[in-house]
């Protein structure tokens, strides 16, 4: 692939040295700020010190707003694989999607998070559930994703990359950062342990 495009940050990132020290090299497949940040702050609990953590455009190949679970994971799996082909020299690659779905009770949002690492193993981990409140959702079926469903019922102005919907539901008590940092945090669960989870 031609470095021409690229930003001069992606243009001379290295492959990390083979050994469990060298401070692991990130991709995110997104430039939202709150997947970029949650990323950075997970991967940093679970190594202790991380290298280069940055946001590609990364195409996820679903509709805007994912409407059921198998929709939200193949969004997030194909974001992390399409990061790996924009920067290949990374050590992980990660998509996150944000989605929706019904029960019985009412719809729900989640999110599916998706780590790809450089030895082709793979993880994945989904948020907490929380349903969405009626007003938000008659926006939805209407055909209106989530994040602007929220930011007209709550006169809020890109609540997305922000604190969420989670974050305005709460009232602050979750952001949406948190709410994805600890998902990000399972799915690294095979990685940090390897001997329990031999690659495929």
């Amino acid at each position: 692939m031609s470095t021409r495009y690229l930003p001069t940050w992606l243009k001379g990132l290295t492959t990390a040295p083979e050994n469990h020290l060298a401070p692991p090299q990130v991709i995110v497949g997104s430039k939202n700020p709150v997947k970029v940040g949650c990323t950075r702050e997970a991967f940093s609990q679970a190594f202790g010190k991380i290298g280069l953590v940055e946001g590609v455009d990364a195409l996820s190949d679903i509709p805007a707003q994912p409407r059921s679970e198998e929709e939200t994971l193949l969004g997030a799996r194909n974001r992390a694989n399409h990061a790996k082909i924009l920067v290949p020299q990374a050590d992980y690659w990660v998509g996150i999607e944000g989605g929706v779905d019904e029960d019985s009770q009412g719809m729900y949002a989640f999110a599916w998070i998706y780590l790809l690492h450089r030895s082709g193993k793979s993880s994945q981990s989904k948020t907490g559930t929380f349903y969405i409140p009626p007003p938000v959702v008659a926006l939805i079926q209407e055909g209106m994703e989530l994040g602007h469903a929220d930011d007209l019922v709550f006169q809020a102005q890109n609540s997305k990359q922000q604190g969420g919907s989670v974050g305005l539901l709460t009232h602050g008590l979750i952001t949406r950062e948190a709410y994805y940092q600890q998902a990000m945090v399972l799915a690294l669960i095979p990685f940090l342990n390897e001997s329990l989870y031999p690659a495929d």
